[in-house]
């Protein structure tokens, strides 16, 4: 098929990966209506057009914590990102590290975080949950150090997995799991040369890692639903304040109040953010819960966004109701699923061209100059 815009690499991947992959990635909690209300409200966000305004030297730069980006944007920290290409976030993490954005590593991965350290030349920001295994968390904390991460991304809002019944469907998880799921594999040659025989091994690399053997996938959401802790409160991550002493991130904001904790907790910035639409279901989109967060802590720390960022188009309106950067999940995915490292790249070239568009239209400069006087009232 034709790949001309963003959003075209969604159905590409449909047709190239095992459905339980695709539902895996594309899925949300429950009825899913915070999955479509990420989209839906984020489209609605109508900005102002200005003419004879613009300018053919732009700055797309973006600065988070001393250090220059190329873009103002970031690839968010994706589980088994490495079973949608061979060696999938080693991929991405060249993608990112050639546009100079960050990638963000997901504690259940599958590549192991010294391979993707190893496999670029820019520090990598390192995303961890909230696990009762205090010793793993301590453990990744160290390696990651040691790897010269700079940015841990802490995540808050997965205390308990989320209701995805599009699992039990596709075979993700569910009865006879591990059959469906080779039956899928096999009507999807293309999948498992590159990824099913020359993408191994298939496994949890961080997490074996630590415990010394291989953390099969069969034992991926049985391993999640028994680590989370959901007695966790503010004063259980101190140790971990004290333990890192980079930058720190917190993952999953959806209100003030709890923005303007991790501001007095220490926290150097939050992520807007519901997990993508995959823990509560009728939860506030991204696009209704940034203003009143970023009206509450603009400027006191740095503030990113996830959930329903599609488009560049998408990522501006975002920078405009608040965000000072933008983690794209499931796009980069859909695009590394597709191309591999070529069409993360491809992708990144599309949202530089269409955030360009969009600055020269509503008469901005620089990224620095994107913000709520160019929406729409």
């Amino acid at each position: 098929m034709i790949i001309s815009s963003a959003t075209d690499f969604r159905e590409a991947a449909r047709r190239k990966l095992p459905p339980f992959l695709f539902h895996y990635l594309d899925g949300g909690a429950g009825a899913e209506q915070t999955l479509r209300a990420n989209v839906d409200d984020l489209q609605q966000v109508n900005l102002r057009q200005r003419v004879l305004q613009g300018s053919e030297q732009l700055d797309l730069s973006a600065e988070w914590f001393g250090r220059q980006y190329g873009l103002p944007m970031a690839l968010a920290p994706v589980g088994l990102t490495g079973m949608y290409a061979r060696r999938g976030e080693v991929q991405a993490a060249r993608a990112a590290a050639g546009r100079n954005i960050p990638f963000i590593q997901s504690t259940v991965s599958v590549c192991p975080l010294a391979e993707v350290a190893a496999a670029i030349d820019k520090p990598i920001w390192f995303q961890l949950y909230v696990l009762k295994d205090r010793g793993f968390m301590r453990d990744v904390l160290q390696r990651a150090k040691a790897l010269g991460a700079t940015t841990l991304v802490f995540t808050v809002d997965m205390p308990v997995p989320g209701n995805r019944y599009r699992d039990a469907h596709s075979g993700m998880s569910g009865a006879n799991g591990p059959l469906r799921r080779m039956l899928q594999a096999l009507a999807h040659p293309s999948w498992a040369l590159d990824v099913g025989l020359l993408g191994r091994p298939h496994d949890l690399g961080n997490i074996s890692a630590y415990r010394g053997q291989a953390t099969e996938l069969e034992d991926y959401i049985g391993w999640l639903g028994a680590n989370f802790d959901p007695a966790i409160g503010w004063q259980d991550l101190q140790w971990i304040r004290d333990e890192w002493q980079g930058p720190m991130v917190i993952k999953g904001i959806l209100e003030a109040d709890d923005a303007r904790d991790a501001l007095a907790f220490g926290a150097d910035g939050i992520v807007v953010s519901n997990h993508g639409g995959r823990q509560l279901d009728g939860a506030l989109s991204t696009a209704r819960a940034l203003p009143q967060i970023a009206a509450a802590v603009k400027d006191k720390l740095t503030i990113f966004a996830d959930g329903g960022a599609r488009t560049g188009t998408d990522i501006f309106r975002l920078l405009a109701l608040g965000a000072d950067g933008v983690l794209l999940g499931r796009a980069f995915v859909y695009a590394l699923a597709v191309q591999g490292q070529a069409g993360v790249e491809r992708l990144l070239a599309i949202l530089e061209k269409d955030i360009r568009t969009n600055m020269v239209l509503t008469g901005v400069k620089s990224v620095k100059d994107i913000g709520p006087h160019l929406l729409a009232r």
